[in-house]
């Protein structure tokens, strides 16, 4: 049975976040991610488009999803997919709604994300996250949405692991006023340098304006990654960063 125009559109609709909120789903792609996902309970799959070799190769993976299964042609994947050159499998999968667990969100570092507007580097930055086992990255209303179908292929799987949580930094401190807010500035104080707590928020600015004014105000550490003398670029990308000043508060736990 080959799949309707209608669903062709549909599908092809959750490219855009307009439509990713009205259904409250979106799309993953690829033989690695379709795995990892059919192997979860975090995300609700709602249908699975492949094709006949890859159903045929991941038998044990199908079990659990007999009325979700839908048998496609190359041709068909292609109607669907936004990748250049579609990879046998396509999920359509219902966008998880978390639940802010303040006691975890206290005992552990955590990613505040003020308007991250690269897909690539949002992928990267969960990925990081996934990496040191932080339980939540928080995004300001200006990031690029963690749904968009390049966010999902950057992350890596990662979004099934880490929880993404579109939420203002001036609520998360009325939730918690005495919880530390580093944040990544050109003007900090040395990362490498200055002793700071290994709990908290971390905040990583927009890639080009930085940390907006009104976050500013809510730091309590502003910090940076010193450049070597020799070096001559002007500022780091910002997922590059992000990994270094992880790794650094992560270490001294």
């Amino acid at each position: 049975m080959s799949i309707s125009k209608n669903t062709i559109k549909y599908i092809r609709s959750l490219q855009l976040k307009k439509f990713r909120q009205k259904y409250n789903n979106f799309v993953l792609e690829g033989d690695k991610i379709a795995r990892e996902i059919l192997q979860q309970d975090k995300l609700r799959v709602a249908a699975i488009y492949a094709l006949t070799r890859w159903i045929e190769a991941n038998p044990s993976s199908l079990p659990r999803f007999p009325d979700r299964i839908h048998t496609i042609t190359a041709e068909e994947l292609q109607k669907i997919s936004s990748l250049s050159t579609p990879n046998q499998v396509l999920i359509v999968a219902e966008q998880a709604q978390h639940d802010l667990d303040l006691n975890l969100l206290q005992d552990h570092l955590t990613l505040y994300l003020d308007g991250i507007q690269d897909p690539g580097n949002m992928g990267t930055i969960l990925r990081i996250a996934d990496w040191f086992g932080l339980p939540y990255v928080f995004c300001s209303e200006h990031c690029v949405d963690v749904f968009s179908p390049k966010v999902v292929q950057a992350s890596m799987g990662a979004l099934l692991r880490v929880d993404a949580i579109e939420m203002s930094l001036e609520n998360l401190h009325q939730k918690l006023p005495t919880l530390p807010i580093m944040g990544a500035v050109l003007d900090g104080s040395n990362v490498f340098q200055t002793k700071l707590p290994a709990k908290g928020i971390l905040v990583i600015g927009n890639e080009s304006q930085g940390i907006a004014a009104t976050t500013d105000t809510l730091l309590t550490h502003r910090i940076a990654i010193p450049a070597a003398q020799q070096g001559g670029a002007e500022s780091l990308n910002a997922a590059v960063a992000t990994g270094i000043l992880v790794a650094v508060l992560k270490n001294r736990i």
